[in-house]
């Protein structure tokens, strides 16, 4: 199982590096669409150590949080709105907190 995990990173890796397949106008929209989506991940990760995951919840909200993320994020292009930085501050805030709670719920134990 971990060596599928490596194999996709590193595939990842080297189409990310030598396929330039996502226009310049679209990387921002990718980033906080990637940060909602490791938002995602990071609770439920969470949810795991807490016993309460469920998958449903959890892959509705890997894609849809990630799709409206960049859809709100597109709103605010068209609007002149510069909405990329709340939603990487709103997102990052999310991350380094569901990161410190499974910090602390792994060392309980």
């Amino acid at each position: 199982m971990i060596i599928i995990l490596i194999i996709g990173v590193v595939l990842g890796i080297v189409l990310g590096l030598y396929v330039p397949i996502i226009p310049q106008a679209y990387v921002k929209l990718l980033s906080v669409a990637l940060m909602a989506s490791l938002d995602t991940v990071f609770g439920g990760i969470r949810a795991v150590k807490e016993g309460c995951y469920d998958s449903q919840v959890f892959i509705s909200g890997f894609f849809v949080n990630g799709i409206f993320a960049a859809f709100l994020c597109y709103c605010g292009i068209r609007l002149g709105i510069d909405l990329y930085y709340v939603a990487v501050l709103a997102f990052g805030l999310r991350i380094f907190d569901n990161i410190a709670i499974i910090r602390r719920l792994y060392l309980k134990k």
